[in-house]
């Protein structure tokens, strides 16, 4: 798994695949998934087409003859749509459709709840900046973030959390990895439909007040933003996260303004600007040198902020 710009390998613990199925098939992607579920089918139908190839004659008019024709009569089986020109004539072929039959019919169920397990399940569509900045509002320095919802319908009530992970070393020389929570400006949205800047004050009272680039990326910081509120269209509960990584925030820079007004008064957001950020003409910032960091040295004149500036 990734954490920011950490790979992390576990060791040590058993593959629990069949322990957790429900888990298994709903993380799958879909292409993953029906490949899955077309590997079962097939699977079964071989097993039981080779259970009615073991005792020949126990089909009425298999055709075509041999294997081929048992394999047919077990997917027409398993499906349950058979079409009445090849049926079991024996018992034993009566037991096997029997048991294939009731196979396929607690299959068909599984996959049917699997289905609408995954169509219902509620997913966020929260578009996040690819970086972070950190520049000057109001006289203070800020690390701001910038979100949008990417369907614009209303998100009531929406919160944000904002979490520092870093490694530090106690006291007694223990290493660990802390997590810190970072206050924000404003950590309720009412009515979050475009676009939303989230903001921690680097003031005295903040865990980053004496921080600069190299120092974040000394202790391998992570920044963790979660989303969440509730999808007025669905009723549903909506979570979304994204990790920050130290070498995505960008120092003395701030987000391209994406709001224009057309002369009759109409407003567009360009979200093709949405990841653009461009450098502050400000002076009095920590000095700091961003990794890979590709900011010109031509100052320009802050932005305007617009719809996507609401904090």
């Amino acid at each position: 798994m990734q954490l920011g710009q950490r790979e992390i390998i576990s060791q040590g613990l058993r593959p629990a695949v069949f322990q957790d199925l429900y888990h298994f098939f709903m993380t799958l992607s879909w292409p993953r998934l029906f490949a899955t579920i077309a590997a079962f089918f097939l699977a079964f139908d071989l097993l039981f087409g080779w259970l009615y190839y073991l005792v020949p004659g126990c089909i009425a008019n298999l055709n075509p003859p041999g294997f081929a024709g048992a394999f047919f009569f077990s997917v027409e089986t398993l499906g349950t749509v058979g079409y009445g020109e090849m049926h079991p004539q024996t018992l034993y072929g009566h037991i096997v459709s029997m048991i294939e039959i009731f196979v396929g019919l607690m299959t068909l169920a599984l996959i049917t709840g699997l289905m609408f397990a995954r169509f219902s399940r509620p997913r966020a569509r929260f578009l996040f900046a690819a970086n972070a900045v950190v520049r000057p509002i109001n006289g203070k320095l800020t690390l701001m973030f910038r979100a949008a919802n990417a369907r614009q319908n209303v998100i009531q009530d929406a919160s944000a959390q904002l979490r520092m992970l870093r490694d530090e070393v106690t006291e007694e020389a223990f290493r660990i990895r802390r997590i810190t929570d970072l206050s924000l400006v404003r950590a309720q949205h009412p009515a979050f439909i475009l676009g939303w800047n989230i903001m921690h004050v680097l003031d005295h009272t903040s865990p980053l007040k004496d921080e600069t680039a190299e120092s974040l990326n000394a202790a391998s910081t992570v920044f963790i933003l979660n989303l969440s509120g509730t999808d007025v269209t669905t009723g549903q509960v909506l979570t979304a996260r994204h990790e920050y990584s130290c070498s995505t925030i960008r120092w003395n820079q701030g987000f391209r303004d994406i709001l224009e007004v057309d002369a009759d008064g109409t407003v567009r957001i360009d979200y093709r600007k949405f990841d653009e950020i461009e450098p502050l003409a400000v002076t009095g910032l920590k000095p700091s040198v961003q990794p890979n960091d590709p900011s010109s040295n031509t100052p320009t004149p802050p932005p305007a902020e617009g719809v996507s500036s609401s904090d």
